[in-house]
């Protein structure tokens, strides 16, 4: 098996997904630096591989990928066994499932929170973009308590790539200096997912 290559820095939550997939799956693989105030991501041939100059992108033999999530399925898909990578359809799917809602419901409103309260200066802040991505994001959080109060899991009883996205998005949330409602199911969740190797090696960083 060839060995992967992934192009980009770290501390961006994209790389990070991949990276801890990666570690999940127990795969070799080379990081180069690329992104952020590494560069590289608009020069020809990175624009070769990823036309959209960002990151990550992962090599895998002649195949060549962007966009995080698709990243952390194809890797599930060609290297993972059940259960991470469930064998039952309709909960792969619902695992599936779980990373679209990352990107379009828990990390669109978490985002601006991190933007706003960790990179913004106070005078600086939109305090309207502040109130209503905390309500939204809070509302998320909300539906997570629900589903998670059914099951250890996303997707069920057990750890699947559909929890990567979101707790890439909890560390940020959980991190964010705001106060939160108790919500001692998706707390729980959070608490077991963060112990996993993965995690503590690539997620557990101060916000920034």
């Amino acid at each position: 098996m060839s060995k992967l290559r992934v192009w980009g820095h770290p501390r961006s939550i994209n790389v990070q997904k991949v990276l801890w997939a990666i570690d999940e799956l127990g795969l070799d693989y080379e990081r180069i630096d690329a992104g952020g105030t590494f560069g590289r991501v608009r020069d020809a041939d990175y624009l070769t591989l990823n036309p959209n100059g960002l990151i990550p992108t992962l090599e895998d033999g002649g195949a060549v990928l962007w966009e995080s999530n698709a990243i952390v399925r194809y890797l599930y898909t060609k290297y993972g066994t059940h259960p991470a990578l469930p064998s039952d359809l309709a909960l792969r799917g619902r695992a599936d499932g779980w990373t679209d809602w990352y990107a379009t419901t828990f990390w669109a409103n978490v985002r601006p929170l991190v933007v706003q309260l960790v990179r913004t200066a106070p005078e600086q802040r939109d305090q309207k973009l502040v109130e209503s991505s905390l309500h939204a994001a809070s509302a998320a959080a909300e539906i997570l308590e629900r589903e998670l109060g059914k099951k250890p899991y996303l997707a069920g009883d057990h750890f699947t790539f559909g929890d990567i996205p979101v707790a890439s998005a909890s560390q940020r949330w959980f991190n964010l200096p705001l106060q939160r409602a108790k919500l001692p199911a998706f707390e729980a969740w959070y608490a077991r997912v963060k112990e996993r190797p993965g995690f503590k090696r690539w997620l557990d960083l101060p916000l920034a």
